[in-house]
């Protein structure tokens, strides 16, 4: 799959999973997560599945662009998920909180843009025993969901068929906060494939949890977010658009009551 589309000029690889750079784009070699790395947060920690759960780059884009990404603390990156099941579960990734990050003195959001296959993005409040409100948001590919500060999340591959691929936006000094999921043994609710491979979210239950939301993408015109343009591109037009992920003190009004 060519991210050109999205923006970026890299390609992604899913035999093995990689991601091939043109000549305009910058970024690492990506890092395999292993099966081994994610079992505690599972439904079944011993199933079987693909060893590889997902590729990830963190720090890519268009060389022209690196110095306006970096002055803006702001990051892009891309996961690709293999596709098939983890026991019951699709593939999907541990789920976390963003850590605190010294830049802004917060937890950071992030932008999620689906670039191949279906994703659905889980996301509840707090890793607490009350997890809050709590959403599976169903995106397809060209779909942006946003997740808010503070709130753990976690990515799910729902076409068990297929592969699938996102870009997102985040902080320049990310961090991920394991600790509150995995003393949970996972997110409040884990997604199980049932008939004719449709999800059912099945509550955890180390949470007291309500009911699972599951919805669609919205627009977020709040943040000035315009649909059909892909947010590496958005950025493109007018770098400052995305700062609200690297400074979400600046949009405390915008985050109080927010619905994915």
């Amino acid at each position: 799959m060519k991210g050109n589309r999205y923006g970026v000029d890299i390609t992604c690889r899913y035999r093995p999973l990689s991601f091939e750079y043109g000549p305009k784009a910058f970024g690492p070699s990506p890092e395999i997560r292993k099966l081994d790395a994610i079992r505690k947060s599972l439904m079944d920690p011993d199933c079987q599945g693909p060893e590889d759960v997902y590729a990830i780059v963190m720090d890519i884009g268009n060389k022209d662009d690196y110095e306006k990404i970096r002055e803006r603390n702001l990051l892009f990156a891309s996961v690709s998920y293999a596709r098939g099941k983890l026991g019951r579960e699709p593939v999907r990734s541990q789920g976390h909180i963003h850590s605190y990050s010294p830049s802004c003195g917060s937890s950071t959001g992030e932008l999620y843009e689906i670039w191949h296959g279906r994703a659905g993005i889980y996301m509840q409040e707090r890793a607490e025993d009350d997890p809050g409100r709590c959403f599976l948001v169903i995106a397809e590919e060209g779909d942006v969901v946003l997740v808010p500060p503070n709130w753990a999340h976690a990515t799910i591959n729902l076409d068990i068929h297929r592969n699938m691929t996102f870009g997102a936006w985040c902080v320049r000094d990310y961090g991920y906060d394991y600790d509150e999921v995995r003393a949970h043994h996972g997110v409040a609710y884990f997604p199980v494939i049932g008939e004719n491979d449709e999800i059912e979210m099945i509550a955890n239950p180390h949470y007291r949890a309500p009911e699972c939301i599951i919805k669609r993408p919205r627009i977020y015109k709040e943040f000035n977010m315009e649909p059909g343009v892909p947010i590496y591109r958005q950025f493109q037009q007018d770098p400052d658009r995305i700062l609200f992920i690297s400074r979400p003190g600046d949009y405390q009004d915008k985050w109080e009551g927010f619905e994915p």
